[in-house]
């Protein structure tokens, strides 16, 4: 029985530069038709992770493979089946929108009307049509990400890699990028991403891996992650902020919960960890009972953020390391 291969397949992936070893054996598994995030502080080694994957960098140890072709020995087809998109626009500046797509269109081989009726398709795609005639110079951020993203699609590749994708742009900006990212996928695409935005990779991400120290050392959907560092915690406000109900309604939690909550006097709030969510029906009642009234009442999960503090000791930082910067413009 045969079986399709995988988008990517990654195994003890090595890059050093000089006494850097920016990728210390990655190992990587990207379903077909999926998005897969790479989260990681500064230096960690994504985006040298992908430039190796995009045969833009030669891995010094290990193998990796696009759809069952090796990067290193089959560079030219793996070529064929992928697009990327690094962090700044690969495109002339003084041209207009319309001739950087047409341009692109020719160096990939198709003819002229092709590469200009390819143009006119992709422009519309993005929300660039009233654009199309503009120079790139004239473009706001977040419209110089979109046309990059377009040039990248042009071939339509089975595979595509977004580098940072809406590093800088403004959040209605990035919930555009966001949907087209998912529509790609909805339509047959593989998407793997780097991204500083935790709550990006928790939106789109399928499957997610925390790369620190060039390194995988976490993997797994967003609620694998999340559970691994925590359970889920109670939040409960009172409505009546007196000392005393507040007193009555943590010592009820601690009671039936078998835990001491977290409380805050000035809010009228109380934090408990879900070690026993059966238990919360029995929480309710017992409060009914003691006449203690709540006005909200909420269960809060672990955060990515908290995933990412917990793994790799840093907060997620929306700038790129040495390493990682100088790669930025073969992405590109």
């Amino acid at each position: 029985m045969t079986t399709t291969p995988l988008a990517v397949e990654a195994t003890g992936l090595v890059k050093t530069f000089g006494s850097n070893r920016a990728v210390d054996g990655v190992d990587l598994r990207v379903e077909a038709g999926t998005v897969y995030g790479v989260l990681g502080p500064n230096g960690a080694g994504k985006t040298t992770t992908i430039s190796m994957l995009a045969t833009l960098l030669r891995p010094d140890g290990g193998e990796a493979r696009v759809f069952g072709h090796d990067v290193r020995r089959e560079p030219q087809t793996v070529r064929s089946l992928i697009g990327v998109t690094g962090q700044y626009a690969s495109v002339d500046e003084t041209l207009s929108a319309t001739e950087n797509l047409v341009i692109f269109a020719r160096l990939l081989g198709l003819s002229r009307g092709d590469a200009k009726r390819k143009a006119r398709e992709l422009l519309e795609r993005f929300g660039l049509t009233e654009a199309a005639s503009r120079p790139l110079k004239a473009f706001s951020g977040g419209m110089r990400r979109r046309l990059d993203l377009a040039a990248s699609l042009i071939a339509q590749p089975p595979l595509i890699f977004l580098d940072e994708p809406t590093t800088g742009l403004d959040p209605r900006t990035r919930a555009q990028m966001w949907d087209t990212i998912r529509e790609l996928v909805a339509t047959g695409s593989t998407v793997l991403l780097t991204t500083q935005y935790l709550d990006e990779a928790d939106q789109l991400a399928d499957r997610i891996a925390v790369i620190d120290h060039g390194r995988v050392v976490a993997e797994g959907t967003a609620d694998d992650l999340k559970s691994s560092v925590g359970t889920a915690s109670l939040q409960l406000r009172l409505a009546d902020p007196e000392p005393g109900a507040l007193a009555t309604a943590a010592g009820l939690v601690e009671r039936v919960l078998g835990t001491p909550p977290v409380v805050s006097p000035e809010g009228a709030r109380l934090t408990a960890p879900m070690t026993a969510p059966d238990r919360v029906t029995d929480l309710l009642v017992s409060f009914r009972d003691a006449g203690v009234s709540l006005a909200e009442m909420s269960v809060q999960k672990p955060t990515l953020d908290e995933v990412f503090l917990t793994i790799t000791g840093a907060p997620a930082d929306a700038d790129t390391a040495t390493t990682d910067r100088a790669l930025e413009g073969s992405l590109a």
